[in-house]
């Protein structure tokens, strides 16, 4: 057996995903913290679109991770170190994120680049002589592509960086879309993106367990940064209550069945896909509920600005479009429920600017909570339906 092979991730290989992937999520919760606090702070059109391009490159290292994970043995030393040092470069990510678009640009961007150009590199030479390095061949071209606006972008201020950045993070995931299809070669065959179902449909499940876990953290250190007056207490248990209906309406009853869901479908890889966006929908709007959380703890009783309406009730929403999309890669189909609470916030928003913040997090959570007793309700009138991804 070649080392190469040895490399590969094998049937009789467990399943689950090991401590150091967990481990590895830890970075998660700090990065999507520090995109909440650099929200909050620039509570803008501007703000809102650089968070976005920030999350999406956060995002994609932890992405290309799993799949790396999921291809190769996570057991083996070599596989573990690379997942460290990515680790390691993501902290130091984190640190540059509030400065991202300012002084720290080139920290940021270069590590970045030095992640994903060093993590193909690497396979490349540990998968020589087998045919999967020329499937890492080419997503090392595709990744010493977008390094240059990567790189220029973290060269040039404001605008320009933003342009530059967006180009990059386009480009990131168009390569995806076309699986690193290059000049001369096609596409990587599907066969070359075996997916462990139990495996990638466990780390979905617990990235989303640790973004809720974010939420936890930023409404408990507001409040103890702002004391336990009665109506800031009552806006943290508010924002409890909405953190314990994101879990409950996720987990029933796709959040369940995700591995399942995976195993059964006839092109994993699409659902796979599906499922990883559906995911960063409903982290995007994760990381706008912690901004409106914050907000609401912090200024309860207080007038309402327009932006604070629009993560308060926009947070919810943008989970709920996740959710919906999560709900089609497993049922295919959706359940009319999620669109009702969409157009319900959306609704929701002009009167909401007349009342305090603490009346519009109560107005999100009565449609949260109508979600969730309809899903119950649905549950109890017939008998669990298995998955039936769409082909």
């Amino acid at each position: 057996m070649t080392s190469s092979v040895r490399f590969l991730r094998m049937p009789e290989d467990p399943r689950r995903a090991n401590f150091l992937e967990l481990f590895f999520d830890l970075v998660f919760v700090v990065a999507l913290a520090e995109l909440s606090q650099g929200l909050i702070q620039d509570l803008g059109w501007s703000g809102a679109f650089r968070t976005l391009v920030l999350l999406l490159a956060m995002w994609w290292i932890w992405s290309i991770t799993v799949w790396v994970t999921d291809l190769y043995a996570p057991q083996q030393p070599a596989v573990q170190l690379v997942v460290t040092a990515t680790m390691l470069g993501s902290l130091v990510m984190v640190v540059a994120l509030p400065d991202a678009f300012g002084e720290r640009g080139l920290v940021f961007a270069g590590l970045y680049v030095a992640i994903h150009v060093g993590r193909q590199l690497f396979l490349v030479l540990a998968l020589r002589g087998h045919e999967l390095q020329g499937r890492s061949i080419q997503v090392l071209s595709w990744f010493g592509v977008s390094a240059v606006p990567w790189i220029a972008g973290a060269l040039v201020p404001d605008t320009g960086r933003a342009v530059l950045w967006t180009l990059a993070v386009a480009m990131d995931y168009t390569g995806a879309a076309l699986r690193y299809s290059t000049p001369g070669r096609r596409r990587s065959p599907i066969s070359q993106f075996p997916i462990v179902a139990e495996h990638l449909g466990e780390r979905y499940q617990q990235v989303f367990i640790i973004a809720l876990g974010e939420l936890i953290l930023v409404t408990t250190m507001t409040l103890g940064g702002t004391g336990f007056a009665a109506d800031r207490t009552a806006a943290f248990v508010v924002s409890f209550v909405g953190t314990a209906l994101f879990w409950r309406i996720y987990i029933h009853r796709a959040g369940e069945l995700l591995p399942a869901t995976i195993e059964a479908a006839r092109n994993p890889d699409r659902v796979a896909q599906t499922a990883a966006g559906a995911h960063l929908i409903m982290l995007a709007g994760i990381v706008a509920t912690a901004v409106g959380d914050k907000l609401v703890i912090a200024h309860p009783t207080e007038h309402t600005q327009p932006a604070w309406v629009a993560v308060i009730l926009g947070g919810p929403a943008l989970f709920l479009v996740g959710r919906a999309g999560f709900e089609y890669a497993t049922f295919a189909r959706v359940s009319r429920d999620r669109w009702i609470g969409v157009l319900a916030l959306a609704a929701l928003a002009p009167p909401m600017l007349l009342v305090p913040p603490l009346v519009t997090a109560i107005a999100a959570i009565a449609v949260l909570t109508g979600i969730a007793v309809a899903d119950a309700a649905r549950a109890r009138a017939r008998p669990p339906e298995p998955p039936s991804p769409p082909g």
